[in-house]
């Protein structure tokens, strides 16, 4: 059957997509004369230079065949099949459809040819040319681009500022930063009075790394507009990362001559902070909600900044007035609220605000401060409970909550508990490095020796270069005095791997000491103490002083150690050895 004629004023593709429900065995057997009237005939537009053409049979069906793959999903299809009508029919309207769909299905080099047909079909339509341009930039294709934008600025020249506007986030693309400034400076030449192309270029020349040029070009387009904010502001930005001063100052002057730009305000009150004057960035904030009474926003900023510059006072009056507008998340709020009393040592009040963190970004971490405060206090079982109160998000977050509750029972000595919650938590996650090491020192605290040997060691496979592990095997076997050239090989790897940490170089000195290497020892035990005067350490070192003959520096080391520390188990026990 032949598809009806429509109504004049009907565009072509109207009337095809009309018809594409037509099934495709009926266009085959379709009589030869409804091929008979041409394009023109069927629609008629007074601004379009159509063509002359007979709609065929054949061409009909090349239509529809178009449109149903476009209707089914096959977008490349349905835009190369209306890509070889438009190049056959030299009818625009059908090069319209074939770039709109190539740009549909993001068939660039389609999109390109068929916006390239449109375009000289139809040479007085903007959007060809603006789409063409488009394209061409966005895959940085400069040069092929040139020519068909020298011909957009030509053709209406008093528009070429807003122009560079537009083409310069799509040439900010280009790998080449430098070809692509050597490009800007090109095309924008010939209009020496357009900021805006002075602003593109400097803009390029920040991102090629010409400083210099872009503070030139970035100056040349404020002094041509200078109530242009864009430019004033990026002029500031670029003095802002080398002279941070000048920078503020011109962004001063600026808002000086416009204090209604609140946008530009805000703007300088948060390069104010950025640059830490805290002071001058909490006066602008103020002024800003000076002119918006109601932003929560606004208070809470300010409230920042008093917290940094110290005024707790001040600062919890203005986060309790943030707290009171609304808007603001009150989480937030209380997070912060929390704490500025920790840092005012009020961590009851502390402890009140971080349990009013119920959700948001701050709810997990308020819980772990809450379970540290808690802890801090000798209350454990509620620090647990605290701990199990908190929310993670992820795996890491919940082998960090594991770990949290087992150095909370190794603080509180219940040891087998500890080792308990590090094994079930092992089970979920037996590849967990932090896992594996924590429960394995779990294991040698309890002396469950092969258990600690198996675990570590299967730590070392997976982190060949953990220095931690083999200076834990190698130490435990010190301390158990047993296998010691293996031990000190395994305490030699861990120096090796990290020689600056405390604890492996004490280890080395302690390990030197059980092979009767008095010398070596004091040397290392002396470094090691130099760098954290752990109780064991001062333990360590005060033995082999003794051992040295050096007793009275032997006394001072563990006294001064039991001052610092008087609940160490290890310094009692080494001074109960010597000083009955």
């Amino acid at each position: 059957m032949a598809c009806p004629k429509p109504h004049l004023v009907l565009p072509l593709l109207s009337l095809l997509t009309a018809c594409a429900n037509v099934p495709q065995q009926q266009l085959e057997g379709a009589p030869a004369t409804a091929g008979k009237a041409n394009l023109e005939q069927i629609v008629e537009s007074p601004a379009l230079d159509l063509p002359n053409v007979v709609l065929t049979d054949r061409l009909l069906y090349e239509f529809l065949l178009g449109d149903i793959a476009a209707q089914r999903g096959k977008p490349e299809l349905a835009a190369q099949a209306y890509l070889d009508l438009a190049k056959n029919t030299r009818d625009p309207r059908v090069a319209r459809r074939a770039a709109q769909l190539a740009y549909e299905a993001r068939q660039l080099d389609v999109a390109v040819e068929a916006f390239r047909l449109w375009q000289e079909l139809e040479p007085a339509s903007p959007l060809a040319k603006q789409m063409l341009l488009s394209l061409l930039l966005s895959s940085g294709k400069l040069q092929e681009a040139r020519p068909v934008l020298e011909a957009m600025l030509k053709a209406d020249p008093a528009k070429a500022g807003h122009t560079f506007m537009n083409i310069y986030p799509l040439v900010a693309r280009a790998q080449d930063k430098s070809a692509a400034l050597d490009w800007l400076i090109e095309v924008t030449h010939p209009y020496p009075d357009a900021a805006e192309g002075h602003w593109a270029v400097a803009q390029a020349a920040a991102a090629a790394g010409k400083h210099d040029l872009a503070l030139a070009e970035a100056h040349r387009a404020v002094t041509l507009k200078p109530d242009w904010d864009v430019a004033a502001v990026f002029e500031a930005e670029l003095y802002l990362r080398i002279e941070p001063k000048k920078g503020l100052e011109l962004l001063k002057q600026f808002l000086g001559r416009h204090p209604d730009n609140r946008d530009l305000r805000l703007y300088y009150a948060r390069a104010l902070l950025n640059q830490k004057e805290f002071a001058s960035s909490r006066a602008e904030f103020q002024q800003l909600l000076r002119e918006r009474p109601d932003s929560p926003d606004l208070a809470f900023a300010i409230a920042l900044i008093s917290m940094q510059l110290g005024e707790y006072q001040r600062a919890e009056q203005e986060l309790q007035q943030a707290l009171s507008k609304g808007g603001k998340d009150g989480s937030t709020i209380h997070h912060y609220l929390a704490q500025l009393n920790e840092a005012r040592h009020d961590d009851a009040l502390a402890l009140e605000h971080y349990r009013q963190v119920k959700e948001g970004e701050y709810a997990y971490a308020a819980r772990l401060r809450e379970v540290a405060l808690l802890d801090k206090v000798g209350k454990l079982n509620e620090a647990r409970e605290a701990l199990q109160r908190a929310v993670p998000r992820n795996d890491q977050q919940r082998v960090q909550l594991i770990l949290i509750e087992a150095q909370l029972l190794r603080e509180g000595k219940q040891y087998e508990s500890s080792f308990q919650v590090l094994s079930r938590g092992l089970e979920k996650y037996p590849e967990q490095s932090d896992l594996l090491y924590q429960t394995a020192m779990a294991a040698d605290k309890l002396k469950k020796n092969e258990l600690f040997e198996r675990l570590i060691r299967k730590l070392m496979k997976l982190e060949p270069d953990n220095a931690h592990a083999y200076n834990a095997l190698g130490y435990s076997l010190l301390d158990r005095n047993v296998r010691i050239p293996e031990a000190m090989k395994l305490v030699e790897k861990a120096y090796q791997l990290a020689p600056d940490d405390a604890a492996i170089i004490d280890s080395m000195g302690w390990g030197h000491y059980l092979l009767g290497n008095m010398d070596k020892s004091l040397e290392f035990l002396q470094r090691a103490f130099a760098a954290n005067p752990d109780p064991e350490i001062a333990a360590h070192l005060g033995e082999v002083l003794w051992k040295h003959g050096d007793r009275n520096a032997a006394r001072k080391v563990w006294e001064d150690g039991v001052k610092a520390n008087p609940d160490n188990e290890t310094l009692k026990a080494v001074m109960k050895r010597f000083l009955p």
